[in-house]
C-alpha cells in the first residue's frame, strides 16, 4: 500500500504536466498526496476496523475534501449516496491496493476488490480494472513471476500486457478509464527493475500520472519494496493521521512479508 501512496506523490505534479521521459526527480517541492492516496488509505482503514467502504469513503471525503477528487466521485460523495454509479473510472483501481495485501487467497483478493470498487465503480470494467490490480499485487507479494503474472492477467481479464512501454508512449494520452490505465500501469511494472524503475516507467507515460504510479507502485511494492529514502518522504507528506492508519495496516498485513514499515 505505502508503494501505491508514493506512487501517487511522486506522479501528482505530472498529472497536468506530462513528460515522456524517465529522467525527473521523484521529489519537488510541490510534491502532494491526492485522492488516490486519501481512498486507499479510506479502504485500508475499512479493512483494519471491519466499518463498511461505502462510510470510509464517505468519512475521508469529508476529512480531505480538497486533494483533485472527480467529477462524478465528488458528486456522490457530497450528496452521501450510498448507491454506486456505474463508473468505470480508474479510481476503482487507484484505491484497491490493500485488498491484494489483506486477504489470504486469490479468491477472496478477487471478490474483496469487487466489493471494494462496487461501492462507487460497479460497472464491469471498473470492477475489472480493480480485480486486476489486486490480484497482480497478490500474485507478487506470493512469489509468481512477472511472466507468471502476466499470463494470468492476460488470461483472466483479457488485456494486452504485450505492448512495449517504447510503443505505449509516443501515442499514449491522458485516459481515466480502467481499461486506458490499468493494462498500461501493469505494463510499466513488467518493465521495472526495481521500485523506483517501475515508478518512473508509469510517469514516463504521460497521461493521469499519479494513478498511473499509484497502480504500478503498488504492484511493484510487492515485488521489490519501497526505499527507505522514498518511504522518509512521504512519511512526512501525509501527516499524522494518514500515516497512523498506513502503519497500522503495515503492521497487521506488511510487515511480516516484506518486514518494513512506515517509520
Amino acid at each position: 500500500m505505502l508503494g501505491a501512496i508514493a506512487g501517487d506523490i511522486i506522479g501528482s505534479v505530472y498529472e497536468f504536466d506530462n513528460i515522456k521521459t524517465k529522467d525527473f526527480p521523484l521529489f519537488r517541492e510541490d510534491s502532494v498526496f491526492t485522492d488516490d492516496t486519501v481512498l486507499t488509505v479510506a479502504l485500508a482503514d475499512s479493512i483494519l476496523s471491519g466499518r463498511p467502504y461505502v462510510d470510509l469513503l464517505h468519512e475521508y471525503y469529508h476529512r480531505y475534501p480538497d486533494v483533485s477528487y472527480g467529477g462524478r466521485f465528488r458528486a456522490w460523495a457530497e450528496s452521501g449516496s450510498r448507491e454506486p454509479y456505474n463508473s468505470f473510472g480508474n479510481g476503482a483501481a487507484m484505491r484497491v491496493s490493500p485488498v491484494g495485501w489483506a486477504c489470504d487467497d486469490l479468491d477472496t483478493v478477487l471478490l474483496e476488490a469487487e466489493r471494494a470498487a462496487a461501492v462507487t465503480h460497479d460497472h464491469p470494467e471498473g470492477i475489472k480494472g480493480a480485480q486486476a490490480t489486486a490480484a497482480a499485487i497478490f500474485l507478487a507479494r506470493t512469489g509468481s513471476s512477472k511472466q507468471d503474472i502476466q499470463s494470468w492477467i492476460e488470461q483472466r481479464f483479457g488485456y494486452d500486457l504485450s505492448t512495449p512501454l517504447d510503443q505505449i508512449r509516443p501515442h499514449y494520452r491522458f485516459d481515466e478509464t480502467c481499461q486506458g490505465t490499468v493494462p498500461q500501469a501493469i505494463r510499466a511494472f513488467l518493465e521495472s527493475e526495481d521500485y523506483e524503475d517501475a515508478v518512473r516507467n508509469a510517469i514516463s507515460l504521460g497521461g493521469d500520472s499519479d494513478t498511473l504510479a499509484c497502480i504500478t507502485g503498488g504492484i511493484a511494492e510487492a515485488c521489490f519494496t519501497v526505499p527507505r529514502t522514498v518511504e522518509a518522504v512521504v512519511s512526512r507528506l501525509l501527516g499524522d493521521e494518514l500515516a497512523r492508519v498506513v502503519r497500522g495496516f503495515e503492521a497487521r498485513y506488511i510487515s511480516s512479508a516484506l518486514q518494513g514499515g512506515l517509520s
